[in-house]
């Protein structure tokens, strides 16, 4: 130890120039290397921070379903369709109502949004009325007899045969005519024609409907007829011949009635829900099962003032020529009246596909003006009378405001999944994370609900094979229909199994864009209501489901079409509590499902589809 303290003293200097080398040396390698590490970390951090901000800028979205946007890849909760990214660079800025929806262009463009302006337009229906011929009233001559007598001959020999006004129809003799005519004659040997006993006799033989010519005749011969002649009072068909040879009648017995078929009338039976589109003057245009390929027309005449209280229909009289007789009373006419309810009036009219229906309120979508972005804003609005694909505003809506025509549907399901005021939520609430639309109830809406929406789509861009399967779904709907007429509940929710397996076979993977999405709401509806009709062997209940399916269904037939068969759109007004319902049927004839052989013929054709 102290050699080693003699050496350090001797060799000082060297000892401290190792040092301070050592710890130079030390720094150098320890202060870069720590240096370097941190460096190597905030790089490191730098890019995973970076990263995560790129993976945070990429919304990922379904090309079907718009409004589903999620931030990582992966399937739509909806479809099943691969989610797709969606760019969203320009977010944000606008000053919003917070109710109301704003579409990026790229998710506008995917939802295939297309709005109309709202104009006012002469809103026109055809009404399609069923109706049969009848005789006109007014063209009908009774006779009865006058006098009690014996009907000696008949020049009538059977019914329907045609007669020429003041034709012979038949002889009488009378002992009281002969009687009558002794006085007159009495009275007139007595000198003067102008006595009262001369006048009472002249009258009476009046009253017994002798003209003066035959009572002058009378006079001259100075001999009573024994055979009196009727004979017909108007150019016609003898329509009823009541009496025979050798017959005693009495007086005021009818005898003929003869009937003028030159002139009909076509008795057309209108719904209380056709009223307001008919008026004395409109035109009609008809055909007659029995000519068909012929095109008759005439005026509406007169509107029953009374509604039948078991049908609820009101008569509509159209008076039609029938020189050639080749219309009869009794033949059943289709006919077409087309209706401007407003004559040359204008009103606000929007096509019904900008409409969501929900109960009893009406919602639209109202582009907002004013914004670089698609701003859109929920409003309830009341609707007036439907004409064709076209809805009269009754109010909530102004001449010339934007709305929605096209993907409607799409914008009420991204303000029902942000919590937004919606079809199915009017004051908004939790957003949702489904899609559930169509799942609703709709008990109450069946009467007032012709159509949800009308698709705006071309059926020629649909896949025949998707047509192929709908239609099969729909022959497999008539044997459930069938049922309902029977009013045989096991039986109905025995075919409603079967329709329900059909309608799983109906392959929406055919179906692309627009046409995918609308079958989907379709399906999802239809798919309730089949659930309900299967699940229960309650036939009331299964009718309630029965309206709604229909309104449905003629949506999906109407937007996809049928392929090699001809439907037949069917309405019952006094169904569903008087307040309406529809059905599908192969024949024109009516089957009502509803009442079944309580009122199996209740109902019109009201759409022809094929």
């Amino acid at each position: 130890m102290k050699n080693i303290i003699e050496n350090i003293k001797r060799n000082w200097k060297t000892v401290i120039s190792a040092i301070i080398v050592g710890l130079l040396a030390g720094w150098l390698f320890f202060g870069v290397s720590e240096s370097s590490e941190v460096s190597q970390g905030a790089e490191t951090t730098h890019n995973h921070d970076h990263s995560n901000e790129a993976k945070e800028d990429k919304t990922w979205t379904c090309s079907m379903h718009p409004q589903i946007k999620q931030e990582e890849p992966g399937q739509c909760p909806i479809c099943g369709m691969d989610l797709i990214p969606l760019s969203e660079a320009d977010d944000g800025g606008e000053q919003i109502d917070p109710d109301d929806i704003q579409m990026t262009e790229s998710a506008k463009k995917l939802a295939d949004i297309q709005t109309t302006t709202v104009q006012k337009k002469s809103p026109v229906k055809t009404l399609y009325l069923q109706g049969k011929v009848q005789p006109d009233e007014r063209n009908i001559a009774r006779l009865t007899a006058r006098f009690g007598g014996r009907i000696e001959k008949l020049f009538i020999s059977f019914t329907g045969e045609r007669v020429d006004k003041g034709e012979k129809l038949a002889t009488i003799y009378s002992p009281e005519l002969v009687t009558a005519q002794r006085e007159l004659l009495e009275a007139a040997r007595q000198g003067r024609k102008d006595t009262p006993l001369f006048n009472a006799a002249k009258s009476k033989l009046r009253l017994w409907d002798l003209s003066d010519d035959q009572i002058e005749e009378i006079l001259e011969e100075g001999e009573p007829i024994v055979y009196f002649d009727v004979r017909s009072p108007i150019t016609g068909t003898v329509m009823h011949r009541n009496v025979s040879v050798g017959d005693y009648v009495k007086e005021g017995q009818p005898l003929f009635k003869v009937i003028d078929l030159t002139k009909l009338w076509v008795m057309f039976d209108a719904y209380e829900s056709d009223l307001p589109w008919i008026n004395v003057g409109d035109k009609v245009e008809f055909s007659v099962k029995a000519l068909p390929g012929k095109e008759f027309s005439g005026r509406v005449d007169f509107i029953d003032p009374f509604i039948k209280d078991k049908s609820r229909v009101a008569k509509v009289r159209v008076e039609v020529d029938n020189p050639e007789n080749k219309i009869k009373p009794e033949m059943f006419v289709q006919g077409r009246l087309h209706s401007k309810i407003a004559g040359n009036e204008k009103k606000l009219m929007i096509p019904k596909t900008t409409v969501l229906w929900s109960g009893k309120r009406s919602v639209v979508y109202v582009k907002v003006p004013g914004h670089d972005k698609p701003v859109f804003e929920h409003r309830t609005i009341e609707l007036g009378p439907e004409t064709g694909k076209s809805y009269v505003v009754a109010g909530g809506l102004s001449e010339g405001e934007e709305i929605v025509t096209n993907g409607v549907f799409k914008i009420d399901a991204a303000a029902q999944l942000s919590g937004k005021p919606s079809m199915m939520s009017p004051e908004g609430g939790k957003p949702n994370t489904g899609h559930d639309h169509g799942q609703e109830d709709h008990s109450g809406m069946e009467g007032e609900m012709e159509s949800t929406q009308e698709a705006k789509i071309d059926k020629s861009d649909i896949d025949s094979e998707f047509q192929k399967q709908l239609t099969n779904f729909y022959k497999d709907y008539l044997e459930m229909k069938d049922a309902f007429v029977a009013s045989d509940a096991a039986k109905v929710s025995k075919e409603a199994k079967e329709v329900q397996q059909s309608l799983k076979k109906v392959d929406m993977s055919l179906l692309e864009g627009e046409a995918h999405m609308q079958w989907m709401d379709h399906l999802n509806v239809m798919k309730a209501q089949l659930d309900k009709i299967a699940g229960t062997d309650d036939l009331k209940k299964q009718r309630s489901a029965f309206v709604d399916f229909n309104l449905t269904f003629h949506d999906a037939v109407t937007t996809f079409g049928l392929s090699g068969v001809k439907a037949y759109y069917q309405f019952c007004p006094m169904a569903n509590s008087n307040e309406g319902a529809y059905w599908f049927s192969d024949e024109e004839q009516i089957r009502n499902p509803y009442y079944g052989e309580q009122m199996l013929t209740c109902g019109e054709v009201r759409e022809e589809i094929e």
